[in-house]
């Protein structure tokens, strides 16, 4: 089952039970999602659609560190709330030595030797990692390694 296919499943057994506050945040995500097949007119496949969800989740991360900077709890935690939902149709999260030994393996694969070369690994960690790490950290830990 796709990944669309599974929301759109989930979305139905959210009507049926009763739980609103999981049902708009489906919703949601769908409307994300159809909204870019529009916009691109593409039908997105499982890769696209989990990219839509990593930005959403970082949007979602940026509003609670302004709402919290803001003294705003409540929509801080509205925020938290919808993360949680988005977080459970993303890929299980690697673990600091799976993304260290990807980082090893892209080096290896594409001859990196300084700074230089880190778009090459950024590049090569990222088709194998996509949706599985914060690409951020993964970056920066890159940098470090190649200094």
């Amino acid at each position: 089952m796709s990944l669309k296919q599974q929301l759109t499943e989930d979305m139905k057994t959210a009507m049926r039970g009763g739980d609103k506050d999981r049902l708009g945040v489906i919703r949601l995500i769908l409307a994300a999602v159809k909204q870019r097949e529009v916009d691109e007119r593409i039908q997105l496949d499982d890769t696209q659609t989990i990219a839509v969800l990593e930005k959403m989740l970082k949007q979602r991360k940026d509003s609670v560190s302004q709402y919290t900077a803001a003294g705003r709890e409540d929509l801080a935690n509205v925020e938290r709330a919808e993360m949680v939902v988005i977080e459970a149709y993303l890929p299980a999260k690697l673990s600091d030595a799976e993304v260290d030994a990807m980082i090893e393996a892209a080096i290896a694969e594409t001859g990196a030797s300084s700074a230089r070369d880190m778009g090459k690994v950024v590049a090569a960690v990222k088709t194998k990692a996509a949706g599985r790490a914060d690409m951020a950290q993964v970056s920066a830990r890159i940098k470090a390694r190649l200094n």
